[in-house]
């Protein structure tokens, strides 16, 4: 994830990513420049796994998140 952009009223947030883009469970290519953006009262309810291996570089400890898309 790139940048910060959460409202923590309305709970819309608009974040940068890298990463690798998933389809049917597979990864197809990766992916880089692209915008993530929605609102966090409908995200987290989508959240279908997260990973155990996390990424230790910064402050914030969680694994990857797999959800579904709309």
């Amino acid at each position: 994830m790139i940048g910060c952009g959460v409202n923590n009223v309305t709970g819309d947030y608009s974040r940068g990513a890298v990463g690798q883009w998933v389809e049917n469970g597979e990864i197809q290519y990766p992916a880089h420049e692209i915008t993530i953006e929605g609102n966090l009262k409908e995200l987290y309810p989508r959240i279908s796994a997260i990973g155990n291996d996390q990424d230790l570089r910064g402050g914030l400890r969680c694994g990857p998140l797999l959800g579904l898309t709309r």
